[in-house]
């Protein structure tokens, strides 16, 4: 396995990190233990997860995956070797979380938390991260931003005051932002800088053949502050397995069972360009999913590469992403089917 720094700590985290957010839901406990010993074995020390999942999300369901998570860890008592990550809901109008509309405040993220801390039972989160901001940008693939002025923004030298206290508290070692923009990252950061708060040491969006948005105006950030990308649907939904080209719909798949939730590359132009890139890499004696991992792996402004996986053999398939190495000629085929779409997949 190879590692890399986490933002401007002293910590390595593997280039592959553990997703997780199928378990609960398309998969049991016992397979989320599974993977777990399978990748802990393979050099795996980075696991995602938050307290949404599992995915889709569900008020009988959300908190299972840390759940899974938190009784392997106290199987296993290897809480120290592990490097976890999970997340805090920002506003969502999902209010089965704490019983009222999700925001990033004091009361809130200290109840996330708490509560994340007794399912995963660990005393403490490596790194904490909102899940997506509290304030309304465009995040999840959404185009056309449209500015309005809020009253009840929950200003960001509040969230870090909050996640500074939780820190100094020893629940928190380090923040993450996921779904952000740029302007959100730079607010983070200088703010930090200026007030002396924690700073950000990585950001979770999705990246991936199909949605190279990051690259845009966040992947300079990235390299520029150290505070690199945990790239989350590096494979778009499975589009990039190329088992659903051809409009096949395998049973039991994510995309079989909740396509009508994960239309973002499921539109014409994302199966046209998918169906381009799955049939280069079987040209190239390369699995569809090997080329797409092993493309995100190879990005200077990665820090991680987060896979998930329903099976065992998908799961050592995407593991063994980091030893492929793209040549520049496949590189460069890669990119004129990139110029042939110059825009991201939304």
């Amino acid at each position: 396995m190879k590692y890399k720094k986490l933002g401007k700590t002293n910590v390595d985290v593997s280039l592959i990190c553990l997703g997780t957010m199928t378990w609960g839901e398309q998969n049991t406990e016992l397979e989320g233990f599974s993977q777990m010993d399978y990748a802990l074995e393979n050099g795996i020390n980075f696991f995602d997860t938050a307290e949404l999942y599992s995915v889709p999300p569900r008020k009988e369901t959300f908190g299972s995956t840390e759940i899974i998570i938190g009784n392997w860890l106290r199987n296993k008592k290897c809480r120290e070797k592990i490097i976890l990550a999970t997340k805090v809901v920002g506003r969502s109008g999902m209010k089965w979380f704490r019983g009222k509309e999700t925001r990033l405040n004091e009361d809130q993220i200290t109840k996330a938390i708490e509560g994340s801390l007794k399912r995963l039972q660990t005393d403490y989160i490596d790194l904490y991260q909102l899940h997506w901001p509290d304030r309304k940008a465009n995040f999840f693939g959404k185009l056309g931003y449209e500015h309005h002025e809020e009253n009840d923004i929950i200003d960001i030298k509040v969230q870090l005051e909050v996640l500074d206290k939780l820190v100094k508290q020893g629940k928190i070692r380090f923040i993450g932002l996921s779904n952000e923009t740029p302007w959100g990252l730079m607010k983070f950061l200088s703010l930090s800088d200026k007030y002396d708060l924690p700073r950000v040491v990585s950001v979770q969006n999705p990246y991936s053949l199909l949605n190279r948005s990051y690259e845009v105006g966040m992947a300079e950030i990235s390299i520029r502050e150290s505070c690199g990308l945990l790239a989350y649907s590096p494979l778009a939904f499975g589009m990039l397995t190329g088992k659903y080209d051809d409009e096949n719909f395998p049973e039991g798949a994510r995309l079989t069972l909740f396509g009508d939730m994960f239309t973002r590359y499921t539109k014409d132009k994302g199966k046209k360009e998918s169906k381009k890139f799955n049939n280069l890499a079987k040209q190239s004696g390369l699995s569809p999913s090997q080329m797409a991992l092993a493309f995100v792996n190879s990005r200077d402004f990665v820090t991680s590469n987060i896979i998930g996986a329903t099976n065992i053999d998908q799961l050592k398939e995407n593991i063994n992403s980091f030893e492929i190495a793209l040549d520049d000629d496949l590189i460069s085929e890669i990119e004129k089917i990139n110029q042939e779409n110059p825009y991201p997949c939304p």
